[in-house]
Parts: structure tokens; sequence; C-alpha cells
């Protein structure tokens, strides 16, 4: 039965990321916020709504593995999920359509896991009213992120448009949604998503009782990655409406705001630092989710490239990367 559980929360979660992007995309354009702030901000913090519920209820159950595995393996997912989709774009280049502003979001994220993964390496125990002060790190330096990408918004250029795909396969029904009501449409559809969190969380610690495949591999990879299903949906239909910069935003911005469920996990926990109290068998996967947020980095800052074949090749890296790591997590 858990199963079930499991798999009709998904469906529930995948639902409502559809609602989620497609009132994204409506407060995009028709909003002075524009793709980049819409995509790291609103709809980035939205589509991790289920990390959040998930990881925060796994540490009320006691089980902090899945709580940690479930965020860093969405971190690694989310990379997985965009190199997929510039496989499939390839022709139109994504990455070289995106602002090149997304550099500050990338950086931020991938300073982020580096703070979470020597934390996973060096295991210390410091903490300040219980919570541990490596949380607290990573809070600040979220702040400092997010403040950064705001300014840039502001400044920032028109988001270039992405030539129309070959076939459409959402509709596009986004012109006749009011501003009013994409708020209140993008506010539902995230509460609804939060419950259907909670629900994977509870089934997934199942599963893993159940499997006997442990806590740290079903957090990192089978919950990891449908918790990350909003981001997928997102995605898809960000690119189905041409924005590339919505696309883009929506995985930087929820790899940045999954680092801030550390924190607040580590609020739940009253066990220690939840970082201290994490399996070692972790850093695996922190220390992939930060090569392949450097090979992203280094895409959106490269120069235009002249083929096809050699614009997939960050993309190839980072598929291939997120398999290599999915294979060391089950052996380990």
């Amino acid at each position: 039965m858990a199963f079930v559980w499991f798999i009709l929360a998904a469906a529930v979660t995948v639902f409502a990321a559809i609602k989620l992007s497609n009132y994204a995309d409506v407060l995009s354009t028709k909003t002075a916020m524009g793709g980049l702030l819409v995509g790291t901000l609103l709809l980035a913090g939205a589509t991790s709504l289920p990390e959040m519920t998930t990881s925060v209820s796994a540490v009320l159950i006691g089980n902090p593995d899945i709580a940690i595995g479930n965020v860093v393996g969405s971190n690694m997912f989310n990379l997985f999920i965009f190199a997929c989709f510039d496989l499939a774009y390839r022709r139109h280049h994504l990455l070289e359509l995106a602002g090149r502003n997304h550099l500050y979001t990338a950086g931020t994220g991938l300073v982020l896991m580096a703070v979470t993964y020597l934390s996973l390496q060096f295991h210390p125990q410091w903490e300040l009213f219980g919570v541990g002060l490596d949380s607290i790190v990573l809070v600040v330096l979220y702040v400092i992120g997010v403040s950064m990408v705001g300014r840039i918004s502001k400044s920032a250029a028109a988001a270039p448009s992405m030539p129309e795909p070959e076939a459409a396969v959402l509709p596009d029904d986004g012109g006749g949604i009011t501003v009013r009501r994409a708020v209140i449409g993008f506010s539902l559809a995230a509460l609804l998503i939060m419950g259907a969190g909670t629900v994977l969380s509870v089934m997934g610690d199942r599963i893993a009782i159940i499997t006997g495949l442990g806590s740290s591999f079903v957090g990192s990879f089978l919950i990891a990655a449908t918790t990350s299903l909003p981001e997928a949906v997102s995605v898809f239909v960000a690119l189905r409406a041409k924005n590339v910069n919505l696309a883009l935003g929506s995985i930087l911005g929820s790899n940045m705001f999954n680092m801030l469920i550390i924190f607040l996990s580590d609020l739940f926990y009253r066990e220690g630092p939840v970082l201290f109290a994490a399996d070692p068998s972790h850093r695996i996967t922190a220390l992939v989710v930060m090569s392949l947020s450097a090979v992203l980095l280094l895409a959106i800052a490269r120069k235009k490239t002249a083929s096809h074949g050699t614009y997939i090749v960050p993309s190839v890296l980072i598929i291939i990367g997120y398999f290599v790591a999915s294979y060391l997590m089950f052996q380990g």
C-alpha cells in the first residue's frame, strides 16, 4: 500500500507543478519581475515545497538521512533534468539563449553545496540554540545570493526568446489569465504540493524499510527524483512557452532554495546538528553535485559554440555523472 500512496502523491505533485509553471509564466510576462526573478525565487521556491515538506517530515519521524539525501539528491536530479532538456532542444542551444546573469545563481548554489560537503566530510558538532552552525552559514550565504539576484534582475535586459519547438505538447492557455488569478492559482497549487510532499516523505520511509535499500539511497534517489518532478514539469512548461530564463532560473533557484531546507530541517531536529547526524555516504552525492554544478557554470559562461556536437558536451557530462553517482550510492 505504501507504493500506491507514493505513486498517487507523485501524480498530485506533477499536476500541481503544471499549474504552478503556467501561473509563473503569466507572472513573469505580465509583471515587472521577469523570468530571472520569477524563476529563481518564486517558481523555484514553490517547486521546492515537496523537498521542504519531505525533509521536515523526515526529521520529525527521526530519519535525518532521508532529509539530507532528499535535498542533496534533488539538486543532482535537477541538474540532470536540465541536461536532458538541453539535449532534447540541442539545436536551440538553450544555455546560449539564457542570460549570463544566471552565473550568479549557479555560483551561489555551488558555494552552498561546498559548505554542505565540508560539513559532511569533517562532521563539526558546533551548534547555536540547538541549530548547527553549518546550517546557519547556509542561511547567511543564501540571503546574500538572493540579494544579488534581486539587484541583478532589476537591471537585467529583456530575456531572449527561444525559437518555436517543432511540436507543442502542452496547451498554451496562459494568455487569458489575469495577474490576480495567477497569484491565487499559484498559491493553491503550492499548498497542494506541500501536502503531497508530506505523503512522499512518510511513504518513502516505509519503502526504505520494506525494500531494505536504506534511507540514504531511497532519500537520495527515489524520493529526490519524485520531489523534483515539479522542477521537471516547470522546465518543460517554461520551454514550451519559450521562456528560457524561467526554465533555467527555476532549476538553479531550486538548487539554492533546497540548501535552505537543511536549515529548516535542523530547526525541527532536536538530536543535534542534522548534518552531523547524516550518514557520511551523502558526501558522494554532494561531491558529484559540486562537480556537475561547476560543469554547468562553465557551460553558461563559455562563448557561443559553432557545432551542436561541441555544445552538448556539458550536458552529456552531467548525465553521465548522475548515473555514476547513482551506481556508487547503490553499491555503498
